[in-house]
């Protein structure tokens, strides 16, 4: 814990709107979207809610990691290396897509099993690492590592995704820095949550409403909160002003480098976008089998 503990503030808030994407999926997207398109390292953040006969089927990736945390029910993957499993309910799957990957994520829906809702996160990674193999890191929402700030008996539980959190550290390693932390919090808790210096931070709520800083407003669910980053701040102060209150709160090292997308792929110029679509088209540099796998969960 930091020893002098100067908060943080919000300095922009965005309401992300549910809309439809697809077919039978509806997003709720806040970073990513007009409103807040420049976050370094962030590049989307995406509340899902799937519905029966839609998902995500075979689509490449280059140059970012995307995060899946599943808030309710479960969606299996498979990817053009072999990997393949399901995040279960409270599960994160963390996939650096590297030089390349073709994936598909398709959300389970069966009798008696709830709807699949969750959060995506595009992280950008840092150049140097942008062409390196793909890699995966899973936990199971057992294997979630929890910090209890008051103790088990308390008011306040964190799981920690990525990054560490009142002594408690995940086993996650990102390629680059990130801390990922989903925080519960009953009507009146109030803790705080030490944030790298210069980092950038935002919060997502997803229920009931909390207070950022000393004395500042209170804001309530959907909303993203991009917090101050200014010299002499060591964290975040947090209120929570309802009971059963549930936010992620983000951190993440930001990168000296330009953002160039086009679509799934993540580079730093118009040149190396062009080099990545003639390897998709060609099948080489991590495409090798763009025009030849299927994935069997996404052609059922």
């Amino acid at each position: 814990m930091a020893l002098n503990m100067i908060s943080r503030s919000v300095v922009k808030k965005v309401l992300a709107v549910e809309t439809p994407e697809g077919a039978g999926a509806l997003v709720r997207r806040s970073i990513g979207s007009a409103s807040l398109r420049n976050l370094t390292p962030f590049l989307l953040l995406d509340h899902f809610h799937v519905s029966e006969g839609a998902g995500f089927p075979d689509h490449p990736h280059r140059g970012q990691a995307t995060v899946t945390y599943m808030l309710e029910g479960s969606s299996r993957h498979e990817d053009s290396a072999g990997h393949s499993g399901t995040i279960k309910t409270g599960g994160v799957q963390w996939m650096s897509a590297g030089k390349g990957i073709i994936h598909a994520e398709m959300p389970v829906h069966g009798k008696n099993v709830p709807e699949p809702r969750g959060m995506q996160l595009w992280v950008d990674l840092p150049k140097d690492v942008k062409m390196t193999e793909p890699t995966y890191q899973e936990m199971d929402p057992e294997d979630i590592p929890v910090a209890y700030p008051e103790g088990k008996d308390g008011n306040i539980s964190i799981k920690v995704i990525s990054g560490k959190s009142h002594g408690v550290e995940s086993p996650v390693r990102p390629l680059g820095g990130c801390w990922y932390f989903h925080m519960l919090m009953k009507n009146g808790a109030t803790m705080f949550q030490d944030i790298p210096a210069g980092w950038t931070a935002f919060i997502y709520i997803l229920k009931g409403a909390v207070s950022v800083g000393e004395s500042g407003p209170v804001n309530d669910a959907f909303h993203t909160l991009v917090l101050s980053n200014a010299d002499g701040e060591t964290g975040v102060r947090l209120t929570a002003a309802t009971d059963d209150t549930s936010f992620v709160l983000v951190a993440g090292e930001p990168l000296d480098q330009t953002v160039f997308q086009y679509g799934p792929f993540v580079m730093t110029n118009q040149e190396e976008i062009q080099r990545t679509l003639m390897d998709y088209r060609t099948g080489r540099n991590g495409f090798e089998k763009a025009h030849t796998w299927k994935s069997k969960i996404g052609n059922m």
